[in-house]
């Protein structure tokens, strides 16, 4: 039987090879009902939002990793603090870079699935153009 911790990262790959897929089937089975993402300015998105810019086609992936991963087991939930690496745009507008990630996932009849992300920006934006 495998750790969590391995658990854990084989769903990360699967969440990474769905993004980038923009397989939005895999990426529904993935996540709770109640899923959460909470982005690198702030702003909230449900599952189907987040899902939708998928379907949509505003939100592309071309390239992600997610590394340096440490996963901290509480029985039936999960925290998983790392990085993720991503060349990725939202209507155009690119958004790459690196992104500190917290995971919290939960085991529902003992499959893990994630419940909430979060993005930190790695290094601020750079200022405005005057």
């Amino acid at each position: 039987m495998s750790t969590t911790s391995e658990q854990i990262h084989e769903l990360g790959d699967r969440w990474v090879a769905a993004e980038i897929a923009a397989d939005t089937d895999t990426l529904e089975q993935l996540v709770t009902d109640d899923f959460r993402l909470v982005g690198p300015f702030g702003f909230v998105l449900d599952k189907q939002r987040w899902l939708d810019r998928y379907r949509s086609g505003d939100f592309t992936t071309t390239a992600m990793s997610w590394h340096d991963v440490d996963v901290r087991d509480y029985d039936d939930t999960a925290v998983a603090i790392g990085t993720q690496t991503q060349q990725a745009a939202y209507k155009g507008t690119p958004s790459n870079g690196d992104y500190r990630t917290t995971h919290v996932f939960v085991r529902r009849a003992g499959h893990w699935l994630l419940a909430a992300l979060q993005l930190s920006l790695t290094t601020p934006p750079a200022p405005p153009s005057p």
